[in-house]
C-alpha cells in the first residue's frame, strides 16, 4: 500500500517560484528541474521515511535534490506525505521558516 503525496499551498509556492527563477535562464532547464523535484516528492509514496529527520523539527524529514530540500512529514493515519516546503538550499538558511 502506498502513501498519498500532498504539496501544501506553499510548498506549490515554492516550487513555481524556483521554476520561475530558473526560467529566466533556460525554459528547459526549469521545466526539467521542476519535474525532477515532482518526482522526488511522488516518490514518497514508498520509502517515505528514507529522507533523514530535521533537528529540533519532531516528526520533519527532508530530501535532497540538486540544490533542492524537500521538507515533508508522514500521517500514518491517513498514508500520506505532505510536502510542507522546497527550498533552495543556496539561500540563506536563517531566512527559512517551516511553520
Amino acid at each position: 500500500m502506498g502513501y498519498r503525496v500532498i504539496f501544501t499551498v506553499r510548498a506549490d509556492r515554492d516550487l513555481e517560484a524556483a521554476v520561475s527563477f530558473l526560467a529566466q535562464n533556460s525554459s528547459e532547464a526549469a521545466e526539467r528541474i521542476g519535474l525532477e523535484i515532482i518526482a522526488v516528492a511522488r516518490s514518497l509514496t514508498t520509502l517515505p521515511r528514507r529522507g533523514g529527520r530535521v533537528r529540533k523539527r519532531p516528526g520533519l524529514r527532508k530530501l535532497t535534490h540538486r540544490h533542492y530540500l524537500l521538507f515533508y512529514q508522514i500521517n500514518e493515519a491517513l498514508s500520506s506525505v505532505e510536502i510542507v516546503r522546497i527550498w533552495d538550499g543556496r539561500q540563506d538558511p536563517e531566512t527559512l521558516q517551516l511553520s
